[in-house]
């Protein structure tokens, strides 16, 4: 589990495939790489992958197919930045939010406008996910924790979400620009209510709970 506060931003130093469905990527990033050992898990640009191996400065990780399939990372080339957390510890201090570094999806960057110091960034997201994502909620980008500003509507796709300085000049999300694609996850919360309200379908299971997603909506869902 992660929380979605950037540790730190590392560099891809390679991608080479083993055979099997599986990729190996090297990321050079001293702030932490000392301190990974095989078998941990590492959010990469937002995707949990599991570290096979570390030296010095550099750690490995190992990708299957799907999870390039489910991301950007089938794309991720030798000097792209990557946004790098951590496995939160038991007993560690919780920000952010809850975050699985399960990807959902790649969206893209539709639009991005300046307002005073910060940045307001518009994303495409797949309609598939699009319930799942709520004004005030919190979704993750490329593996940042940040709250929706504008939910996506009935008749478009876009969402968006603001950054601060800070955000921008310590994560990689300040090297965005329209057309990028990004990884995406929404609010775990969210994916359980939805289970339960079977809302892929539009059918609330009004036989097992008067709750329905629009009273869940109403709450602040």
């Amino acid at each position: 589990m992660f929380t979605g506060l950037v540790e730190c931003v590392g560099v891809v130093r390679s991608v080479a495939y083993e055979g099997g469905g599986v990729h190996r990527i090297g990321v050079h990033a001293p702030p932490i790489a000392g301190d990974l050992k095989t078998g941990e898990s590492v959010a990469v640009a937002g995707a949990c992958l599991t570290v096979v191996e570390s030296w010095g400065d550099v750690f490995y990780v190992q990708m299957m197919s799907e999870s390039g399939r489910a991301t950007r990372l089938d794309s991720i080339k030798p000097g792209d930045r990557v946004n790098l957390e951590r496995a939160l510890r038991l007993g560690d201090r919780f920000d952010g939010h809850m975050v699985l570094g399960h990807v959902d999806c790649a969206g893209r960057v539709s639009g991005i406008t300046n307002e005073g110091n910060t940045r307001k960034f518009w994303i495409t997201a797949p309609s598939n996910i699009s319930w799942g994502i709520a004004p005030k909620g919190s979704i993750t980008v490329e593996g940042v924790s940040l709250t929706v500003i504008d939910a996506p509507g009935k008749f478009d796709e876009d969402f968006s979400v603001g950054l601060i300085p800070t955000t921008l000049r310590e994560t990689t999300l300040g090297d965005l620009a329209e057309g990028y694609l990004v990884n995406i996850e929404i609010d775990v919360l969210a994916r359980y209510a939805a289970r339960i309200l079977n809302v892929e379908t539009g059918e609330a299971r009004s036989n097992e709970s008067n709750l329905t997603w629009e009273k869940l909506q109403e709450y602040g869902w």
